[in-house]
């Protein structure tokens, strides 16, 4: 990794970030200056993943407040970034941190302190990240320790350093153990209708980590067949009880690795658990646009990059982003202060400033 996937421009105000519809099939960074640009680039997931939304809209934040730092101007900034990913509560997280500070100081001083805000708020997530590298890196050891051959990760989505800014979570252990020297191979589901395996292909390829790229409905098969040693996602949203909610699918692989009885762990950065939340059903779930799930981008044999059709066109079609999966299936929760079972006493154990 050469770069964060989000980084302040040379102007020390815009912000520059890797556009993530154009890969792994083209590196394109783009400029975003004004909110609008922000909520465009979050809503088309041009920017994705929890860690990396939360950052990318307190930045967002900041456009705003430079160009109307008035009380209902930040309130109607906050709106319109809220609106754009109902299920991440990353996003919920930084825009409330962000926003909190800013009307902590008068009219004038508030864009400069929300931009102190963010970059705090961006090197925690960042530490958080290692940290979960940290913890999760016994794992994996532990595996290698047992048998001969390569620990044998299934992930599902894509958790590594382009969902947050370094490290990421789900791959922030694998990132350890290749680094460590532990023999380290990736089953990569392709996790359609957005193909967000295919990111993190390209960046396991980056970092010269074996991994083969597998359709989801293989997942199963693979943990039949005793070919999994560990499973391994990120999260959107974790419940205080310990409910994943995690991109869609998720839930499918839970239940097939709990059936095998492979061990299932989420990382879970703190800012991703919904502390006010016990009820994994009350959950937003977003429901996104029919075209993803229509329409198929890729290159052709000629090596153009082509969008395709590969159904017919009056079919309906549903295409809800994200499933959860309940805490009984989840063997443990990887966070940045270190492991726990997936329980409510679990999580207060390492966070016990959260008793309520």
């Amino acid at each position: 990794m050469s770069r964060r996937p989000l980084q302040l421009a040379t102007d020390g105000w815009s912000v520059e970030i890797i556009d993530q519809t154009r890969l792994p099939h083209e590196l394109v960074v783009q400029r975003l200056g004004t909110l609008d640009a922000v909520v465009e680039a979050i809503g088309t997931m041009q920017v994705r993943g929890a860690p990396l939304i939360g950052i990318t809209a307190g930045y967002g934040l900041c456009l705003a407040l430079m160009t109307d730092d008035s009380d209902a101007g930040l309130a109607d900034a906050v709106q319109a970034l809220l609106a754009t990913r109902p299920t991440a509560v990353n996003l919920a997280h930084v825009v409330g941190r962000v926003r909190d500070a800013a009307r902590a100081e008068i009219r004038g001083r508030r864009t400069a302190a929300a931009y102190r805000a963010v970059a705090a708020l961006a090197e925690l997530e960042v530490s958080a990240c290692r940290a979960i590298g940290d913890h999760g890196l016994p794992l994996l050891e532990a595996i290698a320790r047992r048998r001969p051959g390569p620990v044998r990760v299934l992930t599902h989505c894509n958790a590594g350093w382009l969902a947050t800014l370094e490290h990421g979570t789900a791959l922030a252990p694998v990132y350890r153990a290749h680094g460590n020297g532990v023999p380290v191979e990736v089953w990569v589901d392709e996790t359609r209708p957005r193909s967000q395996g295919w990111l993190t292909a390209w960046e396991l390829g980056g970092a010269g980590i074996p991994h083969t790229v597998v359709a989801d409905g293989m997942a199963a098969h693979l943990l039949q067949r005793e070919q999994v040693d560990l499973v391994l996602v990120g999260t959107d949203r974790t419940t205080r009880a310990g409910d994943v909610c995690n991109k869609i699918g998720t839930y499918g692989v839970a239940l097939a690795a709990a059936a095998a009885k492979v061990p299932f762990y989420a990382a879970v950065p703190s800012t991703s658990i919904d502390w006010a939340l016990t009820d994994w059903k009350t959950i937003p779930i977003e429901e996104r646009s029919a075209d993803e799930v229509r329409l198929v981008r890729g290159r052709d044999q000629e090596g153009h990059l082509r969008t395709v059709r590969p159904g017919p066109e009056d079919s309906q079609v549903r295409n809800a982003a994200f499933d959860v999966t309940p805490a009984r299936l989840v063997t443990g929760l990887i966070t940045e202060r270190g492991i726990c079972r997936a329980t409510r006493r679990g999580l207060l154990g390492l966070f016990p400033e959260q008793q309520r």
